[in-house]
């Protein structure tokens, strides 16, 4: 976790406070002046200098869910998609140059698979130098090439976006399609060659000699916020089993039945199920009415044939009842089902 907020002089070594001044909050602090971070980048850079490297020692990855501010117009403020304040999963990767296509495919892969978890589809853009950039062309030129050899060596068909990269370097932007065939960016890996360099990184190569370590920006969710925001559409609001907030309740037919309805709830919680209890004085059919309005996945019926017999009527979201569980059933099917993402 690094620091929420930083002095001037390392957002001008970074280059923020020339590029990005608009978008950041400042403020003074005993006649100095300090940025609320818009980004998490120059904290991994002082985390990186903590130490001396060797290139035995790379890559080096750091990550932080870091809390970013940034001061986006208010107009352009949209519920969690577009907010002043959110989280990213933010990480550094330092490396040498020849480490540079296998740590992109690395993220490309681990991309892939947080997003197919969710069931969403993505599209890959390549986006090149900006007008408003740091850096020499050479430089921007090989961290160009490396994004686009790993996007080469992935097979899949990928945009040209160009003029849309960082001021600080070139970028692949991971665009995924909802249910509702809506694009979001979310994902990014950022190649940068410019930042090592303004802050001094160097790393000890084979032959005795200091170089300088090329270093990744990435972000998979990107905004937590906004994340939340398309998975809710995304589903809406009908989470899967392995998803969804509450992933259970209990409904006891009547208020003699609660004492055994609390009994099921403390096994499945002991097991890790997000699972309460429908107490309220009101009748069954209601209870299981307002579950359903409130899109929980799993209802478990307790009436007098439940309690003779030892076990629950499970009902599902929209496809109504479908059995009869024990309670060691009713624990098996959960974990199944909680651990196949289904």
């Amino acid at each position: 976790k690094t620091p929420i907020m930083l002095n001037r002089e390392l957002w001008e070594t970074s280059g923020h406070w020339f590029n990005y001044r608009e978008n950041m909050y400042t403020l003074k602090v005993d006649d100095n002046d300090f940025a609320v971070k818009p980004m998490n980048c120059p904290g991994g850079m002082l985390i990186y200098k903590e130490d001396m490297h060797s290139y035995k020692d790379l890559p080096i990855r750091s990550a932080e869910i870091g809390l970013v501010h940034r001061h986006e117009a208010s107009g352009a403020l949209s519920g969690l998609f577009r907010v002043r304040s959110f989280h990213q999963d933010d990480a550094h990767i330092f490396m040498t140059e020849s480490q540079i296509k296998d740590e992109i495919l690395g993220v490309l892969k681990m991309a892939e698979e947080m997003y197919a978890t969710f069931g969403l589809d993505f599209h890959l853009e390549l986006s090149t130098k900006p007008e408003k950039a740091i850096g020499s062309d050479e430089a921007w030129e090989i961290a160009t090439e490396g994004l686009r050899n790993a996007l080469e060596e992935t097979g899949r068909a990928y945009i040209i976006n160009e003029g849309d990269g960082a001021f600080y370097g070139p970028k692949i932007d991971i665009h995924i399609k909802d249910a509702l065939g809506r694009t979001w960016q979310c994902g990014t890996i950022q190649l940068d060659m410019n930042l090592p360099e303004r802050f001094d990184l160097t790393y000890v190569a084979e032959d005795g000699t200091k170089k300088r370590p090329v270093m990744i920006h990435r972000v998979i969710y990107g905004s937590f916020e906004r994340f939340f925001g398309i998975i809710t559409e995304h589903f809406a609001g009908h989470f899967p089993l392995w998803l969804a907030p509450v992933q259970a309740i209990v409904v006891p037919v009547s208020e003699k039945y609660l004492d055994r309805a609390y009994e099921v709830q403390k096994e499945l919680k002991a097991i890790g199920i997000r699972v309460d209890v429908d107490s309220k004085n009101n009748r069954v059919g209601y209870k299981i009415r307002e579950a359903e309005m409130n899109k929980i996945p799993y209802m478990m019926v307790i009436g007098d044939k439940e309690i003779e017999e030892g076990n629950v009527t499970l009902r599902k979201h929209k496809d109504g009842d479908i059995g009869t569980f024990t309670i060691e059933e009713l624990k098996n099917k959960f974990i199944d089902e909680i651990g196949n993402k289904a």
